[in-house]
């Protein structure tokens, strides 16, 4: 059981990169002494996976990790309770907001999390960052990851559609960015998708206190 000392951790998912990255940026500028985490999985020709932390002020530290067995995301599952659980021995972050490359599915992430929770860490909840707008386009892309650059490993047999699909199923919130182009068919179908999901305006004040909600991986997995 974490204890209330623990850091808070928040998963932030989704293809909309533009959608996410809003979404971080607006949990920094809301959340005093918080600070991001992030794993570039682009590919790369030295092998390496790219890992960055920032704050609301800017870039803090970069440094580069070696993929596992070839795979980028085996590199982060070995990586990312380590890299926490110094933020949390520093004692210096109120929050730590876990941003997940492209075609990263939150669901192996939060549960490595929880897996380590305890005196130091805790799970505190898990969200992916929609562009209504996306919604029908990326339900409908049959392509496959590797075609688009999105793949993790040589033998990534997922598509867009059922990646996309999977990461706004899982989460507690969905953050949506604002904006008009979206019509009320795109927001219904998303409501369908996960119709239990709290759906919030990217740029809200209850982004920030969704945040530290408690995230309950069984249930999540049981849904």
């Amino acid at each position: 059981m974490p204890s209330s000392s623990a850091l808070p951790v928040v998963l932030v998912a989704g293809m909309h990169a533009e959608a996410r990255r809003a979404t971080v940026e607006r949990l920094l500028l809301s959340v005093p002494g918080s600070i991001a985490l992030h794993h570039d999985l682009s590919p790369t020709d030295d092998g390496k996976v790219h890992r960055s932390l920032r704050d609301a002020v800017g870039p803090v530290s970069h440094d580069d990790i070696a993929r596992v067995n070839g795979c980028a995301c085996c590199a982060v599952r070995e990586d990312l309770v380590p890299a926490l659980g110094l933020l949390a021995d520093a004692r210096a972050h109120t929050l730590a907001v876990v941003e997940l490359w492209d075609a990263v599915e939150p669901q192996a992430m939060a549960e490595t999390i929880a897996a380590h929770a305890g005196d130091t860490l805790r799970l505190a909840n898990v969200i992916t960052a929609v562009d209504p707008a996306l919604v029908l386009p990326c339900l409908a892309n049959g392509d496959d990851l590797l075609d688009v650059g999105l793949g993790l490993t040589a033998a990534d047999q997922r598509t867009v559609a059922d990646t996309w699909a999977r990461q706004v199923e899982y989460p507690q919130v969905l953050a949506l960015a604002p904006g008009g182009e979206a019509d009320a068919e795109d927001r219904a179908l998303l409501r369908q998708l996960h119709p239990l999901a709290v759906q919030l305006p990217n740029d809200s004040a209850e982004l920030a206190r969704a945040a530290f909600a408690d995230f309950d991986v069984e249930a999540a997995a049981d849904a």
